[in-house]
């Protein structure tokens, strides 16, 4: 009887989410996607949350189907990166760029936190994350995605994936910092292993590697369960060595593509594929809208300076080194108008999911308030929605359209 009313529970919340997740998109249709599809799943997720309607819960059940989600949110930010573009030029400087914010970032944390490095850690790595994977439907539709711009700002996507990704790992951590930094390495070589090892054997038996080729596109679905796999496995390591998933997904998505990439580029964009498929249609929503459902909008609202002060922090410690080193540095990004270059800083300083991330492990950790926790997660969603929209604003206008 008790299993019979767990399931039932599970089922209420599943059924509201996977509801709101249907209105997300009619919503995100009717404003022709001036209002992102993301951030429809936050406001439903704060309608249909304790806080406000009380309608759906997030249960033992829900809670791992958000992990899930946000396994293949960064799966997918990792797939979209190429390798070599990150070691040339651009993605030397873009790097470069990220460091500079952090230690900006950082820096104005102390202030804020009145000398707290671990709180100034968090706002510093919130503050200077860049939303990749919530940008990229956004880049596609706007045609940009092939352009200067739109390869710029996949390369400070990266690295404001990556980077923030690794200073969790290493500062957000009770262990020393030198272990932290053991514990990263040993966990890239495991990741490498882990994807190179099945690799190998599809290469050493080509019988193997075709026959699993033949069958991806039948009910077997070879190609995606290894997918799968792989990340599981990855997360399941970093959450072993009390690292971030975020990063064992990452990292997963990462090596997968360099491997298809030089094993078989012809299926890479396949797999792709049917990973938006089954991540966009039921476990990406879940993790958007749970993390809505967390957010109280009435304590949030009581520290509105506090989610004011985030938004202009992320503005100013991404957005503005982004466009002052495009300006007055060679960056490699063949941008050559400001409005372009402005255009990059905005997109750059869209973020949400680290910040989801990263609140989540310092409110866990008592580091900063629940409330705290919900204006960062707000103010990122802020970012997603206005700066996107001024960005394509500004191409607009240099293209003389509109």
């Amino acid at each position: 009887m008790h299993e019979s009313a767990l399931l039932v529970e599970n089922l209420v919340s599943m059924w509201w989410i996977a509801l709101a997740g249907v209105f997300a998109t009619v919503l995100a249709l009717l404003t022709r996607r001036t209002i992102p599809d993301v951030v429809w799943l936050l406001v439903l997720g704060i309608v249909i949350g304790p806080h406000t309607l009380g309608l759906a819960e997030s249960t033992e059940a829900v809670a791992f189907l958000r992990e899930l989600g946000l396994g293949f949110l960064f799966l997918l930010a990792g797939f979209e990166v190429n390798t070599a573009d990150m070691r040339s030029r651009a993605g030397r400087s873009a790097a470069l760029t990220w460091l500079l914010c952090a230690g900006l970032g950082v820096g104005a944390g102390l202030l804020v936190a009145g000398g707290d490095w671990k709180v100034a850690a968090v706002l510093g790595i919130a503050a200077t994350s860049t939303a990749l994977g919530t940008l990229l439907p956004i880049l596609k539709d706007s045609g940009v995605l092939a352009a200067p711009l739109g390869r710029a700002t996949m390369l400070h996507g990266a690295y404001g994936e990556l980077l923030p990704v690794l200073a969790m790992s290493l500062l957000l951590t009770t262990r020393a910092t030198a272990q932290a930094a053991a514990v990263l390495v040993l966990f890239a070589v495991l990741a490498v292993v882990t994807v190179a090892v099945p690799a190998r054997i599809f290469r050493r038996v080509p019988l193997l590697g075709r026959a699993f080729t033949a069958a991806s596109n039948s009910t077997m679905q070879t190609t995606m369960r290894v997918t799968v796999w792989i990340l599981i496995t990855l997360m399941l390591l970093t959450a072993a060595l009390e690292l971030d998933v975020a990063l064992g997904a990452f990292a997963a998505g990462l090596l997968l593509h360099a491997a298809l990439r030089g094993a078989a580029p012809e299926h890479a964009g396949e797999i792709m594929h049917k990973v938006e498929v089954l991540g966009f249609s039921l476990l990406i929503p879940v993790f958007f809208l749970t993390s809505g459902m967390s957010i109280d909008v009435a304590a949030v609202l009581g520290v509105w300076p506090l989610l004011a002060g985030f938004v202009a922090m992320i503005l100013l410690v991404r957005g503005l080194p982004v466009l002052c080193r495009e300006l007055w540095t060679t960056t490699g990004s063949e941008l050559t108008s400001v409005r372009e270059k402005a255009a990059l800083g905005l997109y750059s300083a869209t973020g949400l999911p680290i910040i989801v991330a990263v609140t989540q492990i310092a409110a866990g950790s008592g580091l900063i308030t629940v409330t705290t926790a919900s204006a960062m997660v707000m103010a990122g969603a802020i970012t997603v929605l206005v700066f996107p929209l001024l960005a394509s604003r500004l191409t607009r206008r240099d293209a003389g359209i509109g």
